[in-house]
C-alpha cells in the first residue's frame, strides 16, 4: 500500500523524499506555532475590546473542540486518499484562520478564527506524523519519530514566544506574527504540492469519518499503561497555558506578555529539545526517565507555590518541561512501532486525541474551581494529578517488564 522512498511514484514529484522531508517538518513546526501565537496576545484583545473573563474560556474551547471534531472525523482519511491532498487542505485552512486574525474587530471573529485552526490543525496532525516518518531519510533510522514528537512542541514554544517579543518590540503591531506565518504557510503549500506522495488511494474514505479513536489490536495491551504518560504530559501543558501566567503573576506582581511567553517556552522549548537528546534512546527508557523527571518536576513545583519562589517555579517548570519532552517521545517510540504502515495515521490521530483532551479538560476544570479554591491551591491539586499519572505509568513499566535482556527501538 505505502509507496516508500526510492519506489515509483504516480507522478514524478519536484522534489526528492529528503526535501520534502524537511518541508514537512518545518509544517509540523509552523502550524503549532500558529496554535500558540494567540494565546500571550488574548490580555491585549481582551484590553482593546472590554469583553469579560469568560470569552476566553470560550476562544480556548472553540479551538479544541474543532480540533478534537477533525481528529476524531478525518484523522485516518489520509490512510486512504494519500497524505498530500490531507495536508494541502489544512495548510488553507490554516492561511484561512491566519487572514481571520489579521481581520479580526472582536471577540466573535477570534473565536471563529480559532475554529477554523482548530479544524485545520486537526485535520493536518495524524497525516503529517505519518507522512514525516513515511519520508524519513535512508540511514536516518527514528528521525521521523523524533521529528514527529519534537516539532509540535518546539512550535508551540516558539509560536508563543515570537508573538510575545514582536508585540513587545512594537505594541502596536499586534497582527505582525499572523502575517509571518501567513508568509510560511503560503510556501509551505507550494512545497507540499511539489512533493512525493507516499500512499496509494484504496477504498473505504468515506467509512474513515465515521467518528471514532482507533487504536489497532496490536497496540491496545500496552496502551493501557503507556498512554497515561501521553495525558501526564499534555495535562502539564494545559497547567502551564491555563494557569501558568497567573501564578507567575502572583508570585512576581508583574503583567508581562513576554513573561507569559517565557513561562509556555520553559515548558513547551525544552520539551522539544529533549526530544532531540533522547531520540535515539530506547523506549521503555526515555519513558521511564521522562515519567521520573516529570515526578521531579511537579515536586519541585509544588514546593515553589509553597514558599513562592519565582526562580525555583521556572526551574521546576524547565525540569518538568524534559519530563514532557522524554515522555511523550517514549509514547510515541513504544506504539508507533506497532502499527502497521496503514494504520500510523489513525493512531497518531487517537494519540492526540488522548493528548489534548488531557489538554484541555482539566485546565478548563481549573478555570472553573480556582475563583472557589483559589489560585495555588489549585494549581498544587492540578501537580497532584500530573504525578499521579506518571506514577501510574512507571508502576506499568515495572509490571510489564520484558523477559529478554533489554529493550531495543524499534524503526516505525
Amino acid at each position: 500500500m505505502f509507496l516508500r522512498s526510492g519506489a515509483a511514484p504516480r507522478r514524478r514529484p519536484v522534489l526528492s523524499a529528503k526535501a520534502a522531508f524537511w518541508v514537512q517538518a518545518s509544517v509540523l513546526v509552523v502550524l503549532l506555532a500558529a496554535s500558540s501565537a494567540p494565546s500571550p496576545l488574548y490580555p491585549l484583545y481582551q484590553d482593546l475590546w472590554g469583553f469579560p473573563p469568560v470569552v476566553l474560556t470560550v476562544i480556548f474551547a472553540a479551538y479544541v473542540v474543532a480540533l478534537l471534531t477533525a481528529l476524531l472525523t478525518v484523522g485516518s482519511l489520509s490512510d486512504h486518499v494519500g497524505r498530500r491532498p490531507v495536508l494541502l487542505v489544512a495548510l488553507v485552512l490554516e492561511i484561512a484562520a491566519m487572514v481571520v486574525f489579521v481581520l479580526a474587530d472582536s471577540e466573535t471573529t477570534l473565536v471563529v478564527a480559532r475554529l477554523v485552526q482548530g479544524v485545520a490543525t486537526g485535520t493536518a496532525t495524524g497525516a503529517l506524523g505519518a507522512y514525516v516518518i513515511e519520508l524519513e531519510p535512508v540511514g536516518r533510522r527514528g528521525l521521523g519519530t523524533v521529528i514527529t514528537g519534537a516539532g509540535p512542541i518546539l512550535g508551540l514554544a516558539g509560536g508563543a514566544v515570537a508573538s510575545s517579543l514582536i508585540v513587545a518590540a512594537a505594541p502596536g503591531m499586534i497582527d505582525a506574527i499572523y502575517l509571518v506565518l501567513l508568509g510560511l504557510l503560503v510556501l509551505q503549500v507550494v512545497g507540499t504540492a511539489l512533493g512525493p506522495e507516499t500512499v496509494e488511494r484504496v477504498p473505504g474514505a468515506l467509512a474513515s469519518l465515521r467518528p471514532r479513536v482507533s487504536f489497532p489490536p496490536a497496540v491496545r495491551r500496552s496502551a493501557v499503561w503507556v498512554l497515561p504518560a501521553a495525558a501526564a504530559c499534555w495535562s502539564l501543558g494545559g497547567l502551564i497555558i491555563s494557569l501558568g501566567p497567573s501564578l507567575v503573576r502572583s508570585l512576581t506582581g508583574a503583567d508581562s506578555v513576554v513573561l507569559t511567553g517565557v513561562v509556555v517556552a520553559a515548558l513547551t522549548g525544552t520539551g522539544g529539545i529533549a526530544i532531540l537528546f533522547f531520540g535515539s534512546t530506547a523506549p521503555r527508557r526515555v519513558l521511564a526517565v521522562g515519567m521520573s523527571v516529570l515526578v521531579a518536576g511537579m515536586a519541585a513545583t509544588i514546593a515553589a507555590l509553597a514558599v513562592g519562589s519565582v526562580g525555583l517555579y521556572l526551574a521546576a517548570t524547565v525540569l518538568a518541561g524534559v519530563g514532557f519532552g522524554a515522555g511523550f517521545l517514549g509514547v510515541l517510540r513504544s506504539l508507533l512501532p506497532q502499527a502497521a504502515p496503514h494504520e500510523r495515521a489513525g493512531l497518531l490521530s487517537a494519540i492526540y486525541v488522548v493528548s489534548y483532551l488531557s489538554h484541555s479538560i482539566p485546565a478548563v476544570a481549573a478555570g472553573a474551581v480556582v475563583g472557589a479554591v483559589g489560585l495555588v491551591p489549585t494549581a498544587v491539586g492540578y501537580a497532584g494529578l500530573v504525578m499521579a499519572l506518571a506514577l501510574f505509568v512507571l508502576l506499568g513499566l515495572l509490571q510489564n517488564r520484558p523477559s529478554g535482556r533489554g529493550d531495543r527501538a524499534v524503526r516505525p
